[in-house]
């Protein structure tokens, strides 16, 4: 890994084709204020994970540099209410095309940038949800949320297909679920944990040793059940 990597934050944004500075008052532009504060290196590079040439701008961008580490967190969601028998599948194919398809497309893009970095990481964000042994919130615990749930799981899907692709070339792939946090009001009072331990749990699979683990599923370290 490098002593001095280069951090993008990657969301799912309005499409982009240039780079530009972020508005000095946006989160973004804060967390890259902290990190070069800290030491780091860092710079703010919108996405839109589900627009092939915001991905390929990214791609442009990164120019011929290494990427070290990559997460797809980008996600999208549907009404939380939502039963299979009677989901809107427009608004399902919109969760797919981000949770799923958004990746994909970051992945392919971003590759050449991995490989050149040799023993790299890609963290893909996966959720219990997605789950067939998470007893709270996996598949097998109700209908609700199929959209999300199926998304989910079809991402940890192909997770294992990219961990097999890519086992000769010291790029590991795995999946991280940061459990229920609380990136919106009023997750606290349904127990959900504090962002800052969610996101811990990413960064431990992403700062793993070269020979670690790739294809797995794991939280806070601790594999979990696919």
């Amino acid at each position: 890994m490098a002593s001095a990597p280069r951090w993008h934050v990657n969301s799912r944004l309005p499409a982009t084709t240039s780079w530009s500075p972020p508005v000095p008052s946006t989160p973004a532009a804060r967390w890259v204020a902290e990190i070069v504060a800290a030491g780091g290196s860092a710079e703010f590079q919108p996405c839109d994970v589900t627009d092939a040439r915001s991905v390929a701008a990214v791609a442009a961008h990164l120019g011929d540099r290494p990427l070290h580490v990559l997460v797809n967190n980008a996600a999208a969601f549907a009404d939380w209410g939502e039963v299979p028998s009677t989901a809107d599948l427009d608004v399902t194919a919109t969760v797919l095309d981000t949770n799923v398809l958004g990746p994909w497309r970051v992945v392919q893009a971003l590759l050449p940038a991995l490989r050149r970095a040799g023993h790299a990481r890609i963290v893909n964000v996966g959720s219990g949800a997605g789950s067939h042994g998470e007893p709270r919130f996996g598949l097998a615990t109700g209908p609700a949320a199929p959209s999300y749930a199926v998304s989910k799981a079809a991402l940890h899907a192909l997770s294992v297909k990219f961990a097999q692709e890519l086992r000769e070339t010291g790029i590991l792939v795995n999946v991280v679920d940061p459990g229920l946090t609380a990136t919106a009001a009023g997750m606290e009072a349904m127990g959900a944990r504090p962002v800052g331990d969610g996101a811990a749990s990413i960064v431990r699979t992403a700062l793993g040793p070269d020979d670690g683990t790739s294809g797995g599923f794991f939280r806070d370290g601790e594999a979990l059940p696919w």
